[in-house]
């Protein structure tokens, strides 16, 4: 007797999007539950199209790791500190010129004058000698830095109790998407045009290996920088951070975890872990709030949540739609370099979606904690 081939089903799909996504995104998402392996799909409420896999997307698999899901900013993340002081510091002009060219000094944009020292265990050492080379040649250099489009660093204030906080949102620099194009490279199969590995295989294993070495420079990265700006604080204000405070999470990764009792890889694009009572930070954009967070575990959402407020525009139409002084206007209040407000209207609150609004519709997924202002927003678009 013979038997007809059957056409897989797609995998399991949990959302938390609000109204319902352009046709594209939809197209995206559709694709993603067909992928080989996929068994779980869970859609962020910060959901946009972007290359391959939408941003916002949470996939899991049995045994496949797809490295262009995460893509090359891996281990991008958040991280943040509070001062010992109220954010009232920082009101008069003066104060906030005189931080962002500080700042400019000890958290550069691309590239420290001097090589750090790249600190990282044994165990996280790369899988191939270019990697290795890059990861002692600009690794050394960037490490500590905050890079361009939308990373950042924000001084904050709780507007509970007015204390002052730092924030920073960046990853692993150029290290990642080496890590990530040298291992689509060295993919063979292909599932719906996207580069797979099985996860027990020599090339599976090396991936995961450089994989988590990329998220542990990244957590460096941001560690860093959070110590560049106390120290600075320190200098301006006398000022120290307060004990304990610290919190980092990041949002491009794939982890084991185990769900529905069974071991699964979740891959997250901009979609950040959030299990029972786990701390998070997701942050707004340049004039809108940012929120730290307790996870709520949600099983269909494979314990995540979004990783921000999500674009509601590309840069293209941001930079067609919105104009300096809009950018000005809408981030009044906030000090910003004013010589970079043409480079940043891609970067403009008008450009994401309504941070608000994203945080309500996954209340089943996080708890917030704190609400955060802007007051000072550093970054080099």
């Amino acid at each position: 007797m013979k038997f007809e081939k059957t056409k897989p089903l797609p995998a399991r799909l949990n959302q938390w999007v609000g109204p319902t996504p352009p046709d594209r995104v939809v197209a995206s998402i559709e694709r993603a539950r067909l992928l080989d392996d996929v068994v779980h799909v869970a859609v962020m409420p910060d959901v946009h199209l972007a290359h391959g896999v939408c941003i916002g997307t949470v996939l899991a698999t049995t045994r496949r790791l797809y490295p262009g899901v995460v893509g090359g900013d891996i281990g991008c993340g958040m991280a943040a500190m509070q001062f010992d002081a109220n954010a009232s510091i920082l009101e008069k002009p003066a104060v906030g010129k005189m931080l962002l060219k500080g700042l400019s000094r000890v958290v550069p944009m691309n590239r420290h004058r001097k090589a750090l020292p790249v600190v990282l265990s044994s165990r996280h050492r790369m899988s191939d000698r270019t990697l290795d080379r890059v990861l002692l040649g600009d690794g050394r250099r960037q490490l500590g830095t905050l890079g361009g489009g939308n990373h950042f660093l924000e001084l904050q204030r709780d507007v509970k109790d007015g204390s002052l906080w730092v924030m920073v949102h960046s990853g692993s620099r150029g290290l990642g998407p080496k890590v990530s194009c040298h291992h689509i490279a060295c993919c063979t199969e292909r599932s719906h045009g996207m580069p797979v590995l099985d996860a027990n295989s020599e090339k599976g294993r090396a991936f995961w290996r450089d994989l988590h070495a990329a998220r542990a420079y990244a957590r460096l990265n941001r560690a860093l920088m959070i110590q560049a700006t106390a120290w600075m604080i320190r200098e301006c204000f006398g000022v120290e951070p307060q004990k304990g405070t610290f919190v980092q999470c990041d949002h491009n990764h794939i982890c084991r975890e185990r769900h529905g009792g069974r071991w699964l890889y979740v891959h997250r694009k901009g979609a950040a872990r959030a299990r029972q009572n786990q701390p998070g930070l997701i942050p707004g954009s340049m004039g809108s709030p940012s929120y730290h967070v307790l996870g709520r575990g949600h099983p269909g959402a494979l314990c995540s949540s979004s990783h921000g407020a999500g674009r509601a525009m590309s840069r293209t139409e941001a930079r067609r739609t919105v104009s300096t002084g809009g950018l000005r206007r809408q981030t009044a209040g906030v000090h910003t370099n004013p010589m970079q407000h043409a480079r940043l209207r891609e970067e403009a609150p008008q450009a994401y979606k309504d941070i608000r609004q994203v945080m309500r519709y996954q209340r089943e997924l996080v708890t917030v904690t704190r609400e955060m202002e802007p007051v000072l927003s550093y970054k080099g678009g």
